[in-house]
């Protein structure tokens, strides 16, 4: 069992949490959430033993072994991609290295043999005559091919690294699991895979993730890093959310029914303390309003931007219509004779294995790139505005943050822009940060912003959800089902996905698969 006591982490007169208390339970999976900042992923280098915290102790069980999942994609480079997964057991890895040592030894001595022997009974102890066939087996099932097992880590794709740690943190049966965003970069195919393998597995999981539909299925705690304290609550994240939202709906109406005793004690003791037929009355009023305290409601660190597109004008019959659309990018032919057509009020899912091809697709609907051959018509009526997987290019000129997204307004007044900015959570003098110091998740905040000031009734979103806290994620996830226009998207969100679209296109070469249905319905899941 994996304990935190009295744990506090302050850098300098900032505390992130304090005095946390948690015994986490074989058989768990325990999802940490709270805001960008909060402290979810110091709160896992606490309990891995990377950082010390400022105050109170973690401790494991004797004999219990941590697993943690590796955010380094380069620091095994020198490895092959099985030895890199068998380091998940480090223990396990050493003794091997150590017995090849030995028994490659030219002059093997009496005292190497009893120290081999000593080490054979800790492998034979740690299952390691399995080790190279559970840890394929692991890779294997995470989509790496046989071939590529044997290969150096700096041989191998940035896609397939990130499986290897993966598979890394999983192998040997870890007594805890620690998982910091272990879904980023997969594909559904490994995202359902991970989600049963942490279901069935049996020892305790804890991990940081901003994809709610992945903490539904795995999770049978939640514990939320919020007003500097981290609290466990039972069951997945929607019981959570419902949950904490109840919560603090009832503490306020108990509050405001206590400010309603105040205000009538205060008028009693205002209207009669100076009547002295009243005044013992008077008296008793004013020690019942002394007792009375409100209960204290902290502000969450949680912060919800405001995230609503609105069309200037309502599309009409024709929206878009792609015929025999090919592109050939770095000598690999992409898009190969696509064709589809928009109806109204579509709202399309794009799916591809080649996520260049998806973003190809998308550049040539937005009018960034021109197709090799094939025609692209809109309607009449259309308009559109296009959200970049790649969003830098936006962000060329270092200016102000209230001059650039003045560029994109139609209102240039400042009032305007910094009122804009201040409901995306740029409030004060946020707004005057030049856009080159900009974070990831501010970026895209920024660029969601210029399309919703851009009044286009076709939107193009190329994973919108990159680098966005799950507040920001579930206010977009509103804004884009709201949206009364058209939509054409791609995003490794499932919520998202799930809940917004109503029609899926899958492109795989010549191939393009267009169904009108739900994400969960094309997967089968539904």
């Amino acid at each position: 069992m994996l304990v935190s006591t009295g744990v506090t982490v302050r850098f300098g007169k900032r505390v992130l949490f304090e005095d946390v208390n948690i015994k986490f339970g074989k058989g768990n999976c325990y999802g940490i959430i709270g805001a960008n900042g909060a402290g979810k992923s110091t709160f896992l280098k606490v309990l891995s033993g990377e950082l010390e915290p400022s105050k109170g102790e973690v401790s494991v069980d004797k004999g219990e072994r941590l697993s943690v999942l590796k955010q380094d994609h380069f620091a095994f480079e020198e490895y092959t991609v099985l030895d890199t997964v068998i380091m998940g057991n480090q223990e396990l890895y050493n003794i091997m290295k150590e017995k090849e040592a030995i028994y490659s030894k030219p002059d093997f001595s009496e005292e190497d043999g009893m120290k081999a022997a000593k080490l054979e009974e800790r492998f034979a102890e740690l299952d390691g005559w399995n080790a190279e066939s559970d840890a394929s087996t692991l890779l294997n099932n995470l989509g790496i091919e046989t071939e590529l097992h044997y290969k150096l880590m700096k041989e191998i794709e940035a896609k397939d690294k990130v499986k290897v740690l993966l598979a890394q943190a999983l192998f040997g049966n870890p007594d805890v699991l620690l998982l910091d965003e272990p879904t980023n970069d997969l594909d559904v195919k490994t995202i359902d895979w991970l989600q049963e393998f942490l279901i069935n597995f049996e020892n305790t999981v804890i991990v940081v993730s901003h994809d709610r539909y992945f903490l539904n299925k795995v999770c049978t705690h939640i514990a939320d890093v919020d007003f500097g304290k981290i609290k466990v609550y039972p069951g997945n994240y929607d019981f959570w959310y419902e949950s904490s939202q109840l919560a603090l709906k009832q503490m306020k109406e108990a509050n405001k029914k206590k400010e309603e005793k105040i205000k009538e004690l205060q008028d009693f003791i205002a209207r009669f303390s100076a009547n002295a037929s009243k005044s013992k009355q008077a008296t008793s009023r004013k020690k019942s309003l002394e007792k009375i305290e409100l209960e204290e409601i902290k502000p969450s660190n949680r912060k919800y931007p405001y995230i609503d597109f609105k069309p200037d004008r309502e599309p009409g019959k024709d929206i878009l219509t792609l015929k025999n659309i090919s592109k050939t990018i770095d000598g690999e032919k992409v898009l190969d004779n696509v064709s589809f057509t928009l109806k109204k009020d579509d709202k399309i899912l794009v799916l591809s294995d080649n996520e260049i091809a998806k973003t190809t697709l998308f550049q040539i609907i937005a009018g960034e790139l021109e197709p090799d051959s094939g025609e692209v018509l809109f309607g009449t009526t259309i308009t559109k505005d296009y959200f970049p997987k790649d969003n830098n290019y936006l962000f060329k000129d270092d200016v102000l943050l209230v001059d650039w997204l003045r560029n994109y307004s139609k209102d240039p007044d400042e009032t305007y822009v910094r009122g804009f900015l201040g409901r995306m959570l740029f409030s004060g003098e946020e707004a005057l940060k030049k856009v080159s110091v900009l974070s990831g998740g501010e970026k895209v905040r920024c660029v969601l912003s210029k399309l919703m000031l851009s009044g286009a009734n076709l939107l193009v979103f190329d994973e919108p959800t990159n680098h966005l806290d799950m507040e920001s994620i579930t206010a977009l996830n509103e804004g884009m089902k709201k949206f009364k226009g058209n939509l054409i998207f791609t995003s490794h969100d499932h919520e998202l996905c799930q809940t917004v679209a109503n029609r899926i296109i899958d492109i795989n070469g010549s191939k393009v698969i267009d169904k009108e249905c739900t994400y969960n319905q094309y997967l089968g899941i539904e």
